[in-house]
C-alpha cells in the first residue's frame, strides 16, 4: 500500500507521458519513509470517456490515493503534496488537478505472486 490511481480526461494518454508519471511517482513512493517498500506501491491511469469542468481548458487530472489507516497527518500531507508536484510537473497544461486522500477499511485482501 499505496495505490495512486489518476483519473483523467480522455486523451491526456495521447499528448502527455502517462507512463513516466507514473513510473515518478511510482519512485518517490516506493523511497518514502513511510511507506514498508516497493513491492506495496501501484500507480494506474484511467481515461474518463465524458467529463466536464468548469474551468479552461476542459482538462483534468485527479489523484486518489488509497492508503492504510495508521499515518499521521503530516506524513498523509506530504503524500499529498509528492503527488500534487508530480501532477503539476507532468501535466502542466491541464486545466484542473487535484488530489485525494482515502483510508481502506479492513478488510483489504491482497495477492500477489
Amino acid at each position: 500500500m499505496p495505490h495512486i490511481v489518476i483519473e483523467h480526461s480522455k486523451g491526456l494518454e495521447d499528448s502527455h507521458d502517462l507512463q513516466a508519471l507514473c513510473e515518478a511517482l511510482w519512485q518517490a513512493f516506493a523511497r518514502h519513509p513511510s511507506v514498508n517498500g516497493p513491492h506495496t506501491v501501484r500507480v494506474r491511469t484511467i481515461a474518463a470517456t465524458a467529463s466536464r469542468i468548469g474551468v479552461e481548458p476542459q482538462s483534468f487530472a485527479h489523484a486518489t490515493l488509497l492508503l492504510l489507516p495508521g499515518r499521521d497527518e503530516a506524513t498523509r500531507a506530504d503524500l499529498a503534496q509528492i503527488t500534487m508536484e508530480a501532477l503539476e510537473a507532468a501535466l502542466a497544461d491541464v486545466g484542473s488537478l487535484t488530489v485525494r486522500l482515502t483510508d481502506l477499511n479492513q478488510p483489504y485482501l491482497k495477492r500477489m505472486l
